[in-house]
Parts: C-alpha cells; sequence; structure tokens
C-alpha cells in the first residue's frame, strides 16, 4: 500500500515536470513535432527496457479484449497535447490542479459504475464531499485579490 501511494505521488511529480519540459518543446518545434518526440521517445525507451527486463510477448496484444483497449497510446497522445496546450494557457500550477480534479472525477465515477472491466465500487458521501471540497480549493486557488 505505501509503495503505491509513493508511486502515484512520484506520478504527479514526473506529470507536473513532463507538462512543463513538452511546453517548451513544444515552443520551439510545434504541438505535433514536439507530441511525436514524446510518444517516440517513450517508445525507445520502453524498448531498450523490454530488452533488458524479460520481452513479453507482443504477439500477446492480439489477445487483449476488449479491443479498444489498446487506444492507451492514442490517449496518451491526447493527454499530451491537453497537457501541453493547458500548461502554456494557464501556467503549471493551475493546469496541473486542474487536470487532477478531473482525474480523481473520472476515476471515482469509473469506480461507481463499474466501467472498462473495475470493480464497481459503493458511493460514499465522504468520497463525493471530498471531491466537492477539492471543487472549492480549486476556487480559493484561482482566487484573484
Amino acid at each position: 500500500m505505501m509503495t503505491g501511494f509513493l508511486i502515484a505521488l512520484l506520478s504527479g511529480a514526473l506529470m507536473s515536470v513532463q507538462g512543463v519540459f513538452n511546453t517548451q518543446v513544444t515552443r520551439t518545434t510545434g504541438m505535433w513535432v514536439s507530441n511525436a518526440w514524446v510518444q517516440l521517445s517513450a517508445f525507445a525507451l520502453c524498448f531498450v527496457l523490454w530488452l533488458i527486463n524479460g520481452r513479453d510477448s507482443v504477439s500477446a496484444l492480439a489477445e487483449v479484449e476488449p479491443k479498444y483497449m489498446l487506444l492507451g497510446g492514442v490517449i496518451g497522445a491526447g493527454i499530451t497535447w491537453t497537457v501541453i496546450r493547458s500548461t502554456a494557457d494557464l501556467g503549471p500550477a493551475k493546469a496541473a490542479l486542474l487536470i487532477v480534479i478531473a482525474q480523481l472525477t473520472v476515476a471515482y465515477v469509473i469506480e461507481l459504475f463499474g466501467w472498462f472491466g473495475m470493480e464497481k465500487a459503493a458511493f460514499e458521501w465522504r468520497k463525493a464531499g471530498g471531491l466537492v471540497l477539492a471543487l472549492l480549493g480549486i476556487a480559493l486557488f484561482q482566487w484573484e485579490s
């Protein structure tokens, strides 16, 4: 449990740094060159790690069901695009705050309805209250004095 918690914190930190890096690269290269570089460099790293760490069967991708689950890379390109645009338009802190709240809200809805093969969770008022509190935090964070 603690390992998952620490990895999630690292993930959030890496996403914030990546958003800033990608936004800076986009200023020089343009959106789609930057996005392609992100995806290509990620592929290169994954390929090297695949060579080092065990070489799971690539052909197993054909067995994934339902097939739409294979769209993670396409979604990743959309994530890269939206993070770059929101970071450029709002700055890294506001963009990250809104991204995290949207992520939390959608993840909770996925759990509530058991979508995409996830185990269905019962509605809990404290979780809904936490989301409302987070939304109030966004309003407070964006309040200009």
